[in-house]
């Protein structure tokens, strides 16, 4: 439950002294994400945060993050459905849905060392003009990910860690853009039919309607992200966040 009493909106009744209860976001097994490195004891992770948008500078969800054990979990399961927030900013709240994870290389975007993005443009408006995509739709994945790079929205905000003061690693992040953009789209629902040379195929559904019913249904504001940052150096594993739209 949170009980923020600065919740910056909405203030639809009741507000005040009852807590929000958190809402489920994320739930990640160790066999489903090899590549996630998970602490010592733990094989599951859990991310819920308050559908409410709090006055702390970022102005989004207040999101918290656990690492646990599924063989603890399995000894005290919960019962019945998950308290649902008496209120809520609906853009917040996901909607019931599972994951696929798919391995996938990627390149920075925001993130390319200085001016190696002005050494590349030659090549990139190349690709452009033969493929129709450019860099950004082919070596970035904008949807949600483990590992990475953040897909920024706006200038990039990495946290330092409080503890020792070092560059955090970008563990996850989860955005609006799921599931039909970028090079994403599931092969199964893509159309055979497309033509590559007006849509790349990844954009293209062969059924549109599929595709409205998969993800998490949140638009994060004008399709930004939550980005979540760890510190493995450090005892306990510090978290913390990001938001931009």
């Amino acid at each position: 439950m949170c009980a923020g009493p600065d919740h910056y909106k909405p203030l639809a009744p009741p507000v005040g002294p009852e807590p929000v209860a958190m809402v489920p976001v994320l739930q990640l097994y160790a066999p489903d994400v090899p590549g996630l490195a998970f602490p010592d004891g733990t094989d599951l992770l859990q991310i819920l945060w308050c559908p409410l948008v709090h006055d702390d500078g970022q102005y989004a969800p207040n999101p918290r993050l656990y690492w646990r054990s599924t063989e603890a979990t399995a000894n005290d399961p919960a019962t019945g459905e998950p308290p649902r927030p008496h209120t809520a900013e609906e853009d917040f709240l996901p909607r019931s849905c599972t994951v696929s994870p798919t391995p996938a290389v990627e390149y920075p975007n925001w993130d390319l060392p200085k001016g190696f993005g002005g050494l590349l443009g030659s090549r990139f408006e190349a690709l452009k003009e033969k493929r129709g995509y450019d860099f950004f739709e082919v070596a970035t994945t904008q949807q949600s990910k483990v590992g990475g790079y953040p897909g920024w929205t706006q200038p990039p905000d990495w946290p330092d860690c409080a503890g020792c003061d070092t560059r955090m690693e970008h563990l996850l992040s989860i955005t609006a853009t799921e599931p039909g953009m970028g090079r994403w789209l599931p092969l199964e629902d893509r159309d055979p039919s497309r033509d590559e040379s007006v849509t790349p195929p990844w954009q293209t559904a062969a059924d549109p309607s599929v595709v409205d019913a998969i993800g998490h249904d949140m638009d994060l504001g004008d399709l930004g992200g939550m980005y979540f940052f760890v510190c493995r150096a450090c005892p306990g594993i510090p978290h913390t966040h990001r938001y931009d739209c």
